[in-house]
């Protein structure tokens, strides 16, 4: 094959790709390799430019040996950390012996399984904690606390509130599971976000009066049905409901306004937006970004004695994503936060 039918070849493969000569220099380089070096390649030892121990190595041994090499990469571009799996293939030629050189990004693939640990060690750090003391209070209700019924009684509540707050993060787990399965999966039945908004809100007027939070709901005009799943948006609005609730002060105020709009910037087309204000303390700048992680929390203490598990507005994020809508987060500090869900109506 010809010089130039061969580069042409290369060039069109969707990998970057190199290839170290016999004489040590890289005889030809893609623009996807150049791209992830940011230099020209062309023509210049492979040491002089690559500088990765590992990836200097897989291709001194392939060269030396003919054998195939393989090393990571690690790199870095946009200021985000990639890594790439490069495979150091020997290619005979005419002049002796070269190097084929491809990098293959695995960078999603390390950073889901970076994920999975992570949510391993959460989960598991999650339930050792209300587990230990369950097994400490059955201890102490077999031995010291026996003939104690005022201490049993004691103990017997905090062992309930535990059992309940590991039934709240099973419960939350599998909702997450459920809606992370579905969210490529567009809803299309039409539905009354504006019903659905009031039946969350008179499941949770109970909580409110106990927490001395007062609900004011303002509809602007009559609304148009919008394509969603009930259940989801119904679960939505009470997550958003129910922190308010917890994190907006008492006594306080929710505020929860409803509006259309025919053209919305991020969805491109007409829209429904339901904000739901709270006078709580606010959200510093720098925790909003991460408000939508799984178990991410601003205050964990505090969080935990509310009966949070971390897991709400993560399930949030997912559902709207799934109906292809926007999830808005404002807040300042000593002002109160607003929670916003934007809709496509069409």
């Amino acid at each position: 094959m010809k010089s130039g039918q061969l580069s042409g070849v290369l060039e069109a493969v969707p990998l970057p790709l190199l290839l170290v000569g016999a004489d040590e220099r890289i005889v030809f380089a893609n623009a996807r390799a150049v791209s992830i070096f940011a230099k020209e390649l062309n023509d210049r030892h492979y040491i002089a430019v690559l500088r990765h121990p590992a990836l200097l190595d897989a291709i001194e041994v392939a060269l030396q040996s003919g054998e195939p090499r393989q090393a990571i990469y690690l790199g870095s571009e946009a200021q985000k950390e990639t890594t790439y799996l490069v495979r150091a293939v020997p290619v005979p030629d005419a002049s002796g012996l070269s190097v084929l050189v491809s990098f293959e990004d695995q960078t999603e693939m390390q950073e889901a399984g970076n994920m999975r640990r992570d949510f391993v060690a959460n989960v598991s750090h999650e339930l050792r904690t209300p587990l230990t003391a369950l097994l400490g209070f059955i201890e102490t209700i077999r031995g010291a606390a026996r003939e104690d019924p005022a201490a049993r009684d004691r103990f017997l509540t905090i062992m309930r509130q535990e059992a309940e707050r590991m039934n709240r993060l099973v419960h939350d787990l599998l909702s997450l599971s459920r809606v992370e399965s579905s969210e490529r999966v567009r809803p299309t039945e039409l539905v009354d976000a504006v019903a659905l908004l009031r039946s969350a809100i008179t499941s949770l007027q109970q909580a409110a009066e106990d927490s001395d939070v007062t609900i004011e709901v303002t509809v602007e005009g009559k609304p148009h049905p919008v394509p969603g799943d009930a259940d989801q948006l119904t679960q939505v609005f009470s997550n958003l409901l129910e922190n308010a609730i917890k994190y907006g002060g008492k006594p306080g105020t929710v505020s929860v306004r409803v509006s259309e709009t025919d053209e919305e910037p991020a969805l491109r087309g007409p829209a429904l937006r339901v904000d739901v204000r709270d006078e709580g303390e606010g959200i510093e700048p720098l925790h909003i970004p991460r408000l939508t992680e799984r178990f991410y929390r601003v205050d964990s203490h505090r969080s935990r004695e509310m009966g949070g598990t971390g897991l709400g507005l993560a399930i949030v994020k997912h559902i709207v994503n799934r109906h292809r809508g926007r999830l808005r987060i404002a807040s300042e500090s000593g002002k109160g936060s607003v929670f916003s869900v934007i809709l496509p109506r069409s």
